[in-house]
């Protein structure tokens, strides 16, 4: 009886001792759990936060036109007569270049290059010089009236008027360039054939210097100004951008559209924008030359307030930031961040303040 009682005491005891050992275990075993857990780092890749120049646009699209631009009909009916290009030898045709003031067509009508006379106008002008020179020759001698003089200075006059007419009249038989640029259209005639009065028969342009029409919501008018600069870009020249200026704003509100109109210049010396594009404009509101700038996508909120994270002593640092103008996809750092502090860029989106990180590239 004795040794039974014993037994199964000894028996409870053993497995009382078990019961606490396995405890003992298993809150071992969780603790460790825990402690890796906390104790992972986190695989992160970071940027050191660099001074650089940021501009903050308002973007806006339309399509894009020449500066100068000039459609020329004929004034009078005459006979079409298309001129030799000095440059090629060849008569004019699309596309090539011409000086201002070159003649590209001439208009042949001799009843009406008799009836303007501008021979007979040129030696009127002339005899009426001398006339009136010899009259003033003569009444400092006392030989003729001041009424002879004036006279004679009044039909100098009206001489130098006919032979201004008679060069204005056959003027209007030649259909000349306005200005330097390049021919964009020249309509066929056949050589010799008349030409009716109103007819089009040269169209030009110079786009070395271009303008944007703008058409903004009156909601902007407080932050577009003359004189901002203004990036100007198209689809088909992913690598080249342009600069460009506001030129005009008109202070009215269009009632309907709620927009206001605006013009931008373009400078286009190299001809990369062509007449009639459809570009984007960017027109800068605000700029610094110098700012701590970061990428925008990892800028995080915690309520009013935004925070990004920055790699150090390998855990990552939560920062508060205060931050300025903004692009598209890099923002300005007021406060908060310091110059070759290590921006973590990747694998921030889990992070908590303190959390152990591995720089990785």
């Amino acid at each position: 009886m004795i040794t039974s009682k014993y037994s199964t005491v000894s028996t409870g005891r053993k497995l009382l001792f078990a019961a606490a050992a396995l405890a003992l275990m298993t809150t071992g075993c969780k603790n460790e759990s825990t402690n890796f857990t906390t104790d992972v780092a986190m695989n992160v890749s970071v940027q050191e936060v660099k001074m650089k120049p940021i501009e903050q646009t308002l973007i806006t699209t339309g399509s894009i036109k020449p500066e100068l631009e000039a459609n020329l009909k004929t004034e009078l009916s005459a006979y079409y007569k298309l001129q030799t290009n000095p440059r090629t030898g060849k008569p004019f045709k699309m596309g090539d270049q011409v000086n201002k003031g070159q003649l590209i067509v001439l208009l042949e009508d001799k009843e009406y290059s008799n009836n303007a006379n501008i021979e007979g106008a040129e030696l009127d002008m002339e005899i009426s010089e001398m006339e009136y020179e010899k009259q003033q020759a003569l009444y400092e001698m006392g030989g003729v009236t001041k009424r002879e003089l004036v006279n004679s200075e009044k039909t100098l006059l009206t001489s130098k008027q006919t032979f201004e007419n008679a060069e204005i009249s056959i003027e209007k038989l030649s259909v000349r360039a306005p200005f330097a640029g390049i021919i964009t259209d020249l309509p066929y005639f056949s050589p010799g054939i008349r030409v009716e009065t109103g007819k089009e028969v040269l169209s030009m342009m110079n786009y070395g210097t271009m303008l944007m029409d703008l058409s903004m919501p009156e909601n902007l008018m407080g932050q577009v100004q003359i004189n901002q600069a203004a990036n100007i870009m198209n689809y088909a020249l992913p690598d080249d951008t342009l600069k460009g200026r506001i030129t005009e704003l008109s202070p009215a509100i269009d009632m309907e559209a709620r927009t206001f109109k605006g013009r931008i210049r373009v400078e286009n010396q190299d001809n990369l924008l062509k007449p009639g594009m459809f570009v984007k404009a960017e027109i800068v509101v605000d700029q610094r030359d110098s700012a701590l700038v970061i990428p925008k996508d990892v800028v995080l909120t915690e309520g009013n307030r935004k925070f990004v994270f920055i790699a150090k002593n390998s855990a990552a640092e939560k920062r508060y930031i205060r931050t300025g103008i903004e692009t598209l996809t890099e923002t300005e750092v007021i406060e908060g961040l310091k110059a070759d502090e290590r921006l973590i860029i990747k694998g921030f989106e889990t992070l908590k303040n303190r959390s152990k990180v591995k720089v990785v590239k």
